[in-house]
């Protein structure tokens, strides 16, 4: 991950010369479809899509004050990374993204909680990427971010 970068453009630049194109496309595919209210930035090494401060004042509760964290784009060094919250939340999303998944790309879905590892950039799936950002708006992730993570 590039941690020594400060801007998304700078990220874009110092990425190795194979990870130009699939990011820089991935990153048009989130923005393209992301819904309303999220906000791009880049932290820890990543680009980030979060619920700004504005919209929900109560921040991250694992990093009080920071705005709470919805997508994140990453290139570590064997795979470009897509890291979504609401898969973690959501087990309908989840079983949805992991279903068409399968239809679309040869290889077997290589997924942790919220991430998905995508070694091979011919078979990233743009069209289903889109498909999963435009399916939970800001309302909805904050929702389901206070249900799974603010529990009493």
């Amino acid at each position: 991950m590039l941690y020594h970068v400060e801007d998304v453009a700078a990220y874009l630049t110092a990425l190795p010369d194979n990870r130009k194109e699939p990011i820089s496309r991935l990153r048009q595919t989130i923005i393209e479809h992301l819904p309303a209210g999220f906000e791009e930035s880049l932290r820890g090494g990543m680009i980030n899509y979060e619920v700004p401060l504005s919209a929900y004042p109560a921040g991250y509760h694992c990093t009080p004050g920071e705005p709470l964290p919805f997508l994140a784009l990453a290139s570590p060094k064997n795979h470009i990374a897509l890291y979504h919250m609401g898969l973690y939340m959501d087990e309908e999303l989840a079983k949805w993204f992991a279903t068409e998944y399968a239809k679309v790309v040869p290889t077997k879905l290589d997924m942790g909680k919220s991430c998905i590892r995508m070694k091979n950039p011919k078979h990233i799936p743009y069209d289903l990427i889109g498909e999963l950002v435009e399916k939970m708006s800001l309302e909805t992730y904050i929702e389901r971010y206070e249900q799974t993570h603010l529990r009493k």
